[in-house]
């Protein structure tokens, strides 16, 4: 009998680090580290220097990378840097800032490719490990665990992505863009935000949106969204009116202006209008409406339920695409 048994503690971490280790050496390969020089602003002078950096991660044999939005959008010149050392200009495929996620190319042999896990499986405590270059350094990992499920998060072009994980593995200037992995190796999410100076709270856009919206920047360079044409401010609504109109919401949108030359058709609006519901949906503020004006909203006949002078009444809206 062994006088000095191993703790059950060491067993654990070393579970653990191997878990770590070989989904390190699983994914490395696919992670890139992003250069892009961005123009000057108007008001500073001298050359055009690099700019920015992120990280990203090669998801098909034809190097199609993904990675963040703010990391590549109007880049004047972008340089996708592999692990083992090859460097190869890329060329921008889609952009799309309402999730800030983006997918460049690069014409490459012998790559090694990420697999997207599936999102919807996450449970929080799991573990989530992070990889990305930060700093600028080339590939760095952090672990930690899926601290919550579900999230939103605000997007630099002011819409909210659904569906965020938040994790407290370590993220930090540079890892925008990388991935997020299970103990599988399989990518759960892309790494976007981190907020500060808070410690722990990092934010990934979950795999499933990211699969979504990837294959529609590749087939398409954009994901289609609809919008009506008008301006407009979330008001909250009166007890009384809520109650004796039986509503499903207490607040919604006060239509403040509508597009005289939009596209949309938008003719049975009215301004004072106040959006309480689409297409039978409830309809409690200006995301709501940005989340319900998909693809398939574009070019086809829809209804809104607004109150006027008291009265709950619909009207038909045809939205446009959104440029």
């Amino acid at each position: 009998m062994d006088p000095n048994p191993p703790h059950p503690d060491d067993r654990l971490l070393d579970a653990y680090s191997q878990t770590v280790t070989q989904v390190a050496k699983k994914i490395s390969e696919a992670v890139v580290q992003i250069r892009v020089d961005k123009p000057r602003s108007a008001n500073r002078r001298g050359p055009q220097q690099p700019s920015g950096a992120g990280s990203g991660f090669i998801i098909s044999s034809d190097g199609y990378v993904v990675t963040n939005s703010h990391v590549v959008s109007n880049a004047s010149k972008i340089v996708v840097v592999l692990q083992d050392g090859r460097e190869f200009k890329a060329k921008p495929i889609g952009d799309d800032p309402a999730t800030d996620l983006a997918v460049v190319q690069i014409d490459a042999e012998r790559l090694s490719t990420a697999v997207f896990g599936n999102s919807d499986q996450l449970q929080v405590g799991q573990l989530a490990i992070a990889i990305g270059n930060p700093f600028g350094f080339q590939y760095s990992l952090t672990a930690g665990v899926v601290s919550a499920l579900g999230r939103t998060l605000r997007s630099n072009s002011g819409r909210l992505i659904d569906d965020v994980i938040q994790t407290d593995a370590a993220l930090n200037p540079g890892n925008s863009g990388g991935p997020l992995v299970n103990s599988f190796g399989e990518v759960i999410g892309v790494n976007t935000a981190v907020i500060l100076p808070a410690q722990g709270l990092c934010f990934a856009v979950a795999s499933n949106l990211a699969q979504y919206v990837v294959g529609k920047l590749i087939l398409d360079g954009k994901v289609r969204r609809g919008y009506i044409g008008i301006a407009g401010q979330v008001v909250q609504l009166h007890k009384n009116s809520v109650s004796s109109l039986q509503l499903e919401v207490k607040s919604g949108i006060l239509v403040q202006q509508i597009e005289p030359d939009a596209p949309a058709y938008t003719s049975e609006l009215e301004q004072d209008d106040v959006i309480i519901g689409f297409n039978g949906h409830p309809v409690h503020s200006i995301d709501d409406l940005h989340k319900l004006l998909q693809e398939n909203t574009i070019g086809q006949k829809q209804e809104l339920t607004v109150l006027r002078r008291g009265r709950k009444e619909r009207v038909k809206v045809v939205p446009a695409e959104l440029k």
